[in-house]
């Protein structure tokens, strides 16, 4: 196949390199990523301002584009300009993330929201995250991609999307790889506030990951990975929250009468 690969850690990452060159193997590979950092920016795409993109010398890769712009930016639009040049992509893969994209934290999330995008934009995807900020054990990773690369997309769902995240262990160290859904993820001391020279009051986002004793391994991603195991999640753009249409029909807030 050819795919496009993203991330939200910039081009010059170690992860998206591990990615490349794992799928390199048997697929053929383009990239496009952003310049630079860009954790945290969540499914935003730039319109206040051009995205310039530029070729970049990326190993193993067919053709690579870096980009100004954001994650979703660098799909939407790496798809557009790959196309423009008669490359037809069949999927999107995105990552490997410094650090989980599990439970709420796939809100937030660059590397999902890259392929998030690929769905937006008709294609399956996958989505590869280490549960550590410098991660330094790629195998699992890197295999569970391979494996998702092989899956028969259109069999299950054309635009699929599989959000996977791996433990920083050997992959013999791994308990297992649990497919579950997503959990509620929050954390201890989140807020941090302290003042700048100039009395400002300044806010940032820290603190550690809670950990949830009522769950089990099998809860959901958040108890999963709290218990040592991989997870793999199939996710969707759509946040339409069908069990509840019936009953907010039912309540009557759509009446136009007395309006």
């Amino acid at each position: 196949m050819k795919l496009l690969i993203a991330n939200d850690d910039g081009i010059t990452s170690e992860g998206i390199s591990a990615l490349a060159g794992a799928l390199a193997q048997e697929h053929d590979i383009y990239v496009c990523a952003p310049s630079r950092q860009r954790s945290g920016t969540g499914h935003g795409i730039t319109i206040t301002e051009c995205v310039t993109a530029s070729e970049y010398d990326f190993t193993g890769a067919k053709k690579a584009y870096m980009m100004s712009g954001t994650p979703a930016d660098c799909v939407k639009m790496g798809l557009m300009l790959l196309n423009d040049e008669g490359v037809e992509i069949d999927a999107v893969f995105s990552g490997i993330n410094a650090g989980g994209n599990i439970g709420t934290d796939t809100l937030y999330s660059g590397t999902v929201s890259a392929a998030l995008e690929g769905a937006v934009c008709g294609l399956p995807a996958v989505a590869v995250s280490i549960n550590s900020l410098r991660p330094k054990h790629y195998g699992l990773a890197t295999e569970l991609a391979l494996r998702a690369a092989r899956l028969d997309f259109h069999g299950i769902d054309s635009r699929l999307v599989l959000n996977i995240n791996v433990p920083d262990l050997p992959t013999p160290e791994v308990k297992g790889v649990k497919v579950t859904g997503l959990g509620m993820l929050g954390y201890y001391d989140w807020n941090v506030a302290s003042r700048d020279k100039s009395g400002n009051l300044t806010l940032r986002y820290g603190g550690d990951r809670i950990f949830y004793d009522e769950l089990d391994a099998d809860s959901n991603d958040v108890g999963a990975s709290q218990h040592g195991y991989a997870t793999i999640t199939p996710i969707h753009f759509d946040l339409t929250s069908y069990q509840l249409l019936d009953k907010v029909r039912e309540s009557g807030i759509a009446e136009m009468r007395g309006i």
